[in-house]
């Protein structure tokens, strides 16, 4: 199996240092020195889709634009390139959502991808008028995606949960293709909801001893209801000609962020309900050293930015061979991202993917099945 990149839309804004903050903290306006307009992130786009990434996700929080408007958007100046749609099922009527999914996929060509997130902070979701605790959240999510599913099927639907109530829901018109389900959560209840509903569990970027745990829990839980999943990750990337230039790159990194902001984020992230966020933290302990946490694996991300808080660190045979390790592992698909989001993009799409083309694990998506000449790996 061949496997898939995703990127990353920065609808936060992005700079040439780590934009802080997000998934429940304020994002510091001080470290963002691009705006996520419609021209910057169009260049993002046609980056991504040119290099040859399958698809871009798009984030969904108080702390960046919506992610559904946005993609619309940028739909109409690329070609190719899909879109991981970021947004939370508990504010969103299941129906409404199906018909938006359906509409999205006849007017860009069928390149809607969803990415279902239960959300795990109980303060902003209240700021959207939702009161539900944390386990409630996910039941939720469990009856939104089954609502969808069976509409997604064609079905009428009657449907009474103890969190969400339809009667005679149908679409009038379905969405062609079926858009994919994608799904994070490390809560004993997120993974019941993956494997009971998702295609693709997501996971963000731990070691590849722990992705391969959190793994096998997922799909033993899906067996037992018949189901088979796909895996994928969400990890930042510093790629460089050599390993010495992309140590530099995290060094400069660090050097950009104040102790006053590091501090700030990690006050306001440790008050998460996210398991997941949990895990994230734990595996730099506010300490700003010791950060390879695993060979080419750092994770000084997560000082300063909630959510995903790693990054593949290396030459780019070095990120090549991380990735296989996480391939070898059940990882078959990637998003990535790296700051800036635009210059990164190419270091990347020029260095890594060459690589792994060469080792038979991954072609172009605009490319029929059968390679053609091979990309020429980019050097300096």
């Amino acid at each position: 199996m061949t496997l898939t990149f995703h990127w990353f839309l920065p609808t936060q804004g992005d700079s040439r240092g780590i934009v802080s903050g997000g998934h429940g903290v304020d994002i510091d306006s001080a470290t963002r020195t691009r705006q996520a307009d419609v021209g910057y992130l169009g260049q993002i786009v046609r980056a991504a889709e040119q290099l040859g990434f399958a698809g871009a996700l798009t984030p969904t929080g108080a702390w960046c634009e919506d992610a559904w408007l946005t993609t619309a958007m940028l739909s109409s100046v690329s070609e190719r390139l899909k879109f991981l749609v970021a947004f939370r099922p508990g504010l969103l009527s299941p129906t409404l959502a199906a018909q938006m999914s359906a509409t999205f996929q006849r007017l860009s060509g069928g390149r809607l991808m969803l990415n279902v997130v239960t959300g795990g902070e109980s303060h902003e979701q209240r700021t959207h008028g939702d009161f539900l605790d944390k386990d409630a959240r996910y039941a939720r999510t469990g009856e939104f995606l089954e609502i969808t599913h069976r509409l997604f099927r064609g079905e009428t639907v009657d449907f009474t949960g103890e969190h969400l109530r339809v009667a005679d829901a149908r679409l009038h018109r379905r969405p062609d293709p079926v858009p994919p389900v994608y799904f994070g959560g490390s809560s004993p209840a997120a993974l019941e909801v993956a494997a009971r509903h998702v295609d693709t569990y997501l996971t963000w970027g731990e070691p590849p001893a722990a992705v391969a745990e959190k793994i096998g829990r997922v799909r033993a839980l899906a067996e037992a209801y018949g189901r088979e999943l796909t895996f994928g990750i969400r990890l930042h990337v510093i790629a460089r000609d050599t390993a010495e230039e992309a140590w530099a790159e995290t060094e400069r990194l660090l050097s950009g962020m104040a102790p006053e902001t590091v501090a700030n984020v990690q006050a306001g992230l440790a008050r998460s309900e996210s398991e997941g966020q949990r895990r994230m933290l734990a595996l730099h302990g506010g300490r700003t050293d010791r950060l390879e946490i695993h060979p080419h694996l750092w994770a000084g991300v997560g000082l300063v930015r909630g959510g995903a808080g790693t990054a593949l660190v290396g030459s780019h045979r070095e990120v090549a061979d991380l990735i296989e390790e996480y391939h070898r592992v059940g990882i078959t698909e990637f998003v990535l991202s790296g700051y800036p989001h635009l210059e990164e993009a190419y270091w990347f799409g020029e260095g890594v993917l060459p690589v792994l083309r060469e080792r038979g694990l991954w072609r172009h998506p605009a490319e029929p099945a059968a390679a053609s000449e091979p990309l020429v790996p980019f050097t300096s």
